[in-house]
């Protein structure tokens, strides 16, 4: 095996990809039958879903761990490389363990981001293929969600052309759709800032009609937001058929049952509801399945995928986007509500960067989104860490509210002092938490044993789980209690029209069983990137609410979030490449 220190994560990959499981014996070891896998090639499968869970229905379940962190700086605190790290330490244990992970967009892949598919010596692969396209299921997100565009545009285009006679002949109705009320558009696998507000239609009448419309990245669609919490074939179909396109002219909803395109978008995505069976680097199963944005979606790979792990192993892992403030409490109040299924423990990812980061009232600079953090973060201040300390503490708090014990995962770096592991851990220690140092990045599973024990003593505490708010709780006092239980906000504050449509939203009972998403920066617990730490003396300011129809969300919007990313100026494409003598791609990080 490469060392970590010396070579870059696409050469460790692919000297580990030379004794790689074939995806039969990796199917065999996890319990899965012949008829239940689908191979695409050989180290790479489908799993079908619903085969597995008929078969297993009555199996009782492994015991679930979910996998989040604290405010991350832009790098990332190394969540995807913690879950990776643990599934093989776990393995090292000799336990029946899978994971499941999100799929990486294309956008991240080819910036700044790169693809989260862990790091160094902890790492799901074959990269390549998990970074670059995997078995397409973001293609069909694509050609989905696109369908239900060009069934939109069209339909404008004939009604502006044509009278109802004409229309009546198809057998179409008029929707009088308003070409200035368009709910949905657009959506690319990149970040391309280009794209984001563009003019369609230009050209004669046959060319369509002129309007204003809009990109987004992939993975902020409804259609993945949907492929991450469906719970069979016909609840997908019915969720399809419930996005909103659009409003007429008198604000009533257009569907794509409306549009007729709902049966055609759901045939598209007919073969990616089944999860994808990758590795890790030592051989451990792991499943990679949908891929929604964090910030304005559910941040987690798909309950599917869940729940068929959750029969087949002992102990399963999966994955939560950005910090606990977003992707924790996503998956307590919205994940878990949907699947049923309750978390024995959470890990929270921490690292002593970060956490000297958060030390801004002991003097830590802040950092602006986009740039590289100072070394100065890699050199010893006990001061600035102290001060930090207050953010892990506070998502310690955040995660025993959900009535579940965590483990801090102190996630090593070589900078990384005695006396800051020292501090770090007496610290959570002295909050209620276990605390685990790995060194998984730099040793693999033999480097996460200590952090492997501990989860699975964790995982025989008593769970008393509950939600921090139900169904039945009227949407603005979810919002105060999201803002106060997990962000530490003294209240909440909102713009004129967000005002407006909370109202709406409450006095009509079809929006009754829409869970809360909220919409929010991951850069800190404020609604503000800027403000680390443990902010006091703020309100969080909702500023517009966005509904999804079909996933059946409502996402108060905190701050300003694009749903489509700029490409940086240094972005990760000019360093990828493919050797001309053996066909590898090289590069991807």
């Amino acid at each position: 095996m490469l060392d970590p220190t010396k070579h870059a994560d696409w050469e460790i990959a692919a000297e580990a990809e030379t004794r790689m499981k074939r995806t039969e014996q990796l199917a065999e070891e996890l319990g899965i039958t012949k008829d239940e896998l689908l191979p695409y090639g050989h180290y790479i499968a489908k799993v079908d879903y619903a085969k597995v869970m008929e078969r297993l229905k009555d199996k009782p379940d492994g015991k679930f761990i979910e996998v989040t962190a604290i405010t991350p700086t832009p790098l990332g605190e190394g969540k995807s490389t913690t879950t990776m790290g643990l599934l093989q330490g776990l393995g090292k244990r000799g336990k029946r363990v899978s994971a499941a992970i999100r799929q990486p967009s294309g956008g991240p892949t080819m910036n700044i981001k790169g693809s989260a598919a862990g790091g160094g010596l902890a790492q799901c692969i074959p990269l390549t293929e998990f970074s670059l396209g995997l078995t397409g299921d973001i293609n069909a997100i694509m050609n989905a969600h696109n369908l239900a565009m060009v069934a939109l545009t069209a339909r404008i285009q004939h009604e502006f052309n044509y009278g109802d006679k004409f229309l009546a002949k198809r057998n179409l109705k008029r929707l009088n759709i308003d070409p200035r009320n368009i709910e949905m558009g657009w959506i690319i696998d990149y970040c391309a800032q280009a794209l984001r507000n563009i003019t369609i239609g230009e050209g004669g009448k046959m060319d369509g009609f002129m309007m204003k419309s809009k990109f987004a990245i992939a993975v902020s669609s409804e259609v993945m937001a949907i492929l991450s919490i469906f719970s069979d074939l016909e609840d997908f179909r019915k969720r399809i058929g419930g996005i909103v396109v659009a409003y007429d002219k008198q604000g009533n909803p257009v569907t794509t049952e409306d549009l007729e395109c709902a049966g055609a978008m759901t045939a598209w995505m007919r073969d990616a509801l089944n999860p994808n069976l990758l590795q890790s680097l030592e051989g451990q199963p792991c499943f990679v399945h949908a891929g929604p944005f964090a910030n304005i979606a559910v941040g987690q790979s798909s309950i599917v995928a869940d729940k068929i792990s959750l029969k087949l192993s002992d102990y399963h892992l999966t994955e939560s986007g950005f910090g606990a403030d977003i992707g924790f409490e996503k998956f307590w109040n919205v994940k878990c509500r949907y699947s049923g299924n309750t978390p024995n423990v959470s890990v929270i990812t921490a690292t002593i960067r970060a956490l000297k980061s958060h030390g801004v009232e002991a003097g830590a600079p802040t950092w602006a989104p986009g740039k590289d953090l100072s070394e100065i973060y890699n050199k010893e201040n006990l001061s600035w860490l102290e001060d930090g300390m207050k953010n892990v503490i506070h998502h310690i708090n955040t995660v025993k509210k959900a009535g579940i014990n965590p483990v801090v995962c102190i996630n090593a770096f070589a900078t990384d002092t005695d006396e800051e592991i020292k501090m770090t851990r007496r610290m959570c220690e002295a909050a209620g938490a276990r605390v685990a140092l790995s060194r998984h990045w730099e040793k693999g599973g033999d480097g996460a044993l200590e952090f492997a024990d501990a989860v699975v003593e964790a995982c025989e505490d008593k769970v008393d789980f509950k939600f921090l708010y139900e169904l039945d709780t009227p949407l603005r006092k979810r919002v105060e209690l999201i803002a106060k239980e997990v962000y530490g906000a003294d209240g909440v504050t909102y713009s004129a029209e967000a005002e407006a449509k909370a109202k709406k939203f409450e006095a009509d009972p079809k929006f009754n069983d829409y869970t809360t998403m909220m919409v929010k920066t991951h850069l800190s617990l404020t609604h503000e990137p800027t403000r680390k730490g443990v902010p006091k003396g703020w309100e969080l300011h909702i500023r517009d609410f966005l509904t999804y129809g079909g996933a059946r969300f409502i996402c108060p919007v905190a701050g300003a979030i694009s749903l489509m990313p700029g490409t940086s100026s240094n972005p990760a494409f000019r360093r990828i490449d493919v050797d001309t003598k053996t066909g590898k791609v090289t590069g991807v990080f």
